[in-house]
């Protein structure tokens, strides 16, 4: 089925067309949300609140983008919103300290799990993963977006809404910041 032909079927309500929509992007959808949230019932909450968004408002879809740029666009904007809310309650003090004793920051390699990470690296993607968290929003968007999604800065700017050139600088600026980051950590371990 062509993608016009799956979104007239969509605009119809047609039950099979919205299966079909879920099994083709379910997975890009998941792991684009993983990768910005980094919680895999996080992750899930979003993915199942897109596809909803999607059944409700696709009569709104225009087509002018494809659609998989309008499913990952709705993807990164609920990560993102769900990323401030978390951001409010922790500053109200509503959420559960995620610090230690010693203040650094807490999180558990035998419970991080992302698609295509091998068991044996866990530690090392965990440690990754939230050098990638701590990164500015927009940084962290197009660098996932292009490293984990393998999107192309086209279709990363369509996403977020900017151009190609913004895309190229955001993800020369999270490279720097890694960078800076891993050696930050080597430093800190010798």
């Amino acid at each position: 089925m062509t993608e016009q032909e799956l979104i007239s079927q969509l605009q119809q309500g047609e039950e099979q067309a919205f299966k079909l929509l879920v099994n083709r992007y379910q997975d890009k959808v998941f792991n684009t949300a993983f990768g910005l949230l980094q919680q895999h019932g996080d992750a899930e909450d979003i993915a199942q609140e897109v596809f909803i968004q999607v059944y409700r408002s696709v009569h709104q879809f225009k087509g002018a983008a494809a659609l998989s740029t309008w499913l990952y666009r709705i993807t990164v904007t609920k990560c993102l919103d769900h990323i401030r809310s978390k951001k409010r309650k922790k500053r109200f003090g509503f959420t559960v300290s995620m610090f230690g004793a010693d203040n650094q920051p807490v999180y558990e390699a035998a419970n991080f799990h992302h698609p295509g990470v091998a068991l044996d690296k866990k530690e090392d993607a965990a440690m990754l993963f939230k050098m990638i968290d701590d990164l500015p929003e927009n940084q962290k968007t197009a660098f996932v977006l292009n490293k984990l999604e393998d999107l192309s800065y086209l279709e990363i700017a369509r996403i977020m809404k900017t151009t190609e050139s913004a895309v190229d600088s955001l993800l020369q600026r999270a490279r720097q910041n890694l960078k800076k980051a891993v050696a930050a950590k080597i430093n800190n371990s010798s």
